[in-house]
């Protein structure tokens, strides 16, 4: 029997107001996983009601209770990783140790975020007026609107509502319609089976033609507070737009346009083996994944042979085969779409060192180009799966101008043996997180996460996360009469 889920509002499953249900599809077999309640605005409105209405019960709860509801749900969430990858791979046609990946740093954020809870927050101002006191007083902001994305589900899934509910928030989630379990409705049962109250998360699933109608129904009403995005760059643009109608701050995590960059002081072995896994990692399929890999001319020869020996041998296919490491991508579609990026590089002269032609379903081989010009679409599209392009330069300076070549600025690889090169080479580049000796691809709890330019804008993790979700309120005491002019 095919699994059912209903709307989470208030605490309670509930069908959507029209009846109507939306398919969740396994992108390897095609086949029906799943089928979720289809929300419309009705049912936008039922949520942030909901989360209107439990907002100051959980803003005054006790910190200690708070945190203890996290540290419970991180420990829930571990011990239900197997579920965790049986979905995934269902949803979005992830492997298991990708699974198992996302299970473990999720479960860390909701431990950072316990912690946050109860880490001191806000300042002891200098007041102008003798024997007054001031206070910069951090308070939570009210409803939290979430966007959560299918990548990395359990991951990006937690890190919507994480930071928001640590500071007092209450959350509206709306999940991608390609993985409505894994990022939204999972996520939610482990945090609801933890103790927290009815109505602090909720969630509210669609049927993909109606994503727009949901979405601005959440950012439009008035009971929301901030916007919480990750996604791509296409679709954040419009949400930033939407909030910025409404006068609302937004936390926008977008798209990237990665470099892995080898200087010449780079092991070539650990650098091959660095840019295998930031670009193949989950078929690619990771924003911050290594679209670009720059690698200076003296080892650009046994470089590539090895990169492209390495990458041809990569097992592609069933994501439930334990041995796949390049698994589907989240729709047919999505393959196709590569495809046509690889074909349109190859049509204007581009050479495929491995992989490419036609996908098989919604896999696509992994795949390696080099001779890639700036005519090309894959010069300047965010890849988003299981292909990279390999360049060559002369200098570090070369090098910079070729990663910051772009509108993206999420993050940066720099593969070297010389620590002092790298943070020389680091601080010329324009994103938001920069790697050294280490590719591109990486995520803790406790740092400052997020891009600039088209790659976003807001932080995610530790303090940083809190304060994208709080206001910052100034509170003044007088101990003494003050004296006025009339």
């Amino acid at each position: 029997m095919t699994l059912h889920r209903d709307l989470l509002i208030d605490g309670k499953d509930t069908p959507a107001a029209s009846g109507r249900t939306a398919e969740d599809l396994n992108p390897y077999t095609g086949e029906v996983f799943a089928t979720v309640a289809a929300a419309g605005a009705a049912d936008v409105a039922r949520a942030v009601a909901a989360a209107d209405a439990a907002f100051p019960a959980w803003a005054e709860l006790a910190p200690f209770e708070r945190r203890r509801i996290f540290l419970t749900a991180a420990d829930l969430l571990e011990s239900r990783a197997d579920r965790a990858a049986e979905i995934m791979a269902q949803e979005a046609g992830g492997t298991a140790p990708w699974a198992h990946f996302n299970v473990g740093l999720a479960a860390n954020i909701l431990r950072e975020a316990a912690a946050a809870i109860t880490a001191p927050r806000g300042e002891v101002l200098s007041a102008q007026e003798a024997g007054a006191l001031g206070l910069a007083v951090r308070e939570p902001a009210g409803v939290v609107a979430a966007f959560a994305p299918w990548n990395a589900p359990i991951i990006l899934g937690v890190r919507s509502v994480a930071a928001p509910l640590a500071a007092g928030n209450t959350v509206v989630m709306k999940p991608s319609e390609d993985a409505p379990l894994a990022c939204g409705l999972f996520v939610a049962d482990v945090l609801r089976d933890a103790g927290l109250p009815d109505g602090v998360l909720n969630v509210v699933t669609n049927a993909r033609e109606d994503a727009a109608e949901v979405a601005e129904a959440l950012i439009a009403d008035l009971r929301v507070r901030v916007v919480n995005f990750t996604g791509s760059t296409g679709v954040g643009r419009t949400i930033g737009s939407l909030a910025a109608q409404h006068l609302k701050p937004a936390v926008l995590e977008l798209g990237g346009k990665n470099a892995i960059i080898v200087l010449d002081d780079a092991d070539v072995d650990h650098a091959v083996n660095a840019a295998t896994f930031g670009v193949f990692m989950n078929s690619g399929q990771i924003c911050m994944s290594g679209d670009r890999i720059l690698v200076h001319e003296s080892l650009a020869e046994e470089f590539t042979a090895k990169f492209t020996a390495k990458v041809a041998a990569l097992p592609c296919g069933d994501p439930a085969d334990p041995s796949t490491v390049v698994g589907p991508l989240v729709a047919a579609a999505s393959a196709r779409r590569v495809a046509a990026l690889v074909k349109d590089a190859v049509d204007k002269g581009a050479t495929v060192l491995t992989g490419g032609g036609e996908p098989d379903g919604a896999v696509h081989p992994a795949t390696v180009l080099t001779g890639v010009t700036p005519d090309m679409d894959i010069h300047h599209a965010e890849a988003f799966g299981p292909v990279c392009v390999v360049d060559t330069f002369a200098d570090d300076d070369r090098a910079v101008a070729l990663a910051n070549a772009t509108d993206h600025g999420l993050t940066c690889g720099i593969i070297t043996e010389n620590g002092t090169h790298g943070l020389k080479v680091a601080r010329r580049i324009r994103a938001g997180i920069v790697h050294i000796n280490d590719q591109s691809v990486a995520d803790e709890p406790q740092a400052p996460f997020g891009g600039i330019k088209h790659s976003g804008y807001g932080r995610f993790g530790g303090r940083w996360g809190i304060e994208a979700f709080s206001d910052t309120r100034w509170i003044t005491l007088a101990t003494q009469h003050a004296h006025y002019p009339f």
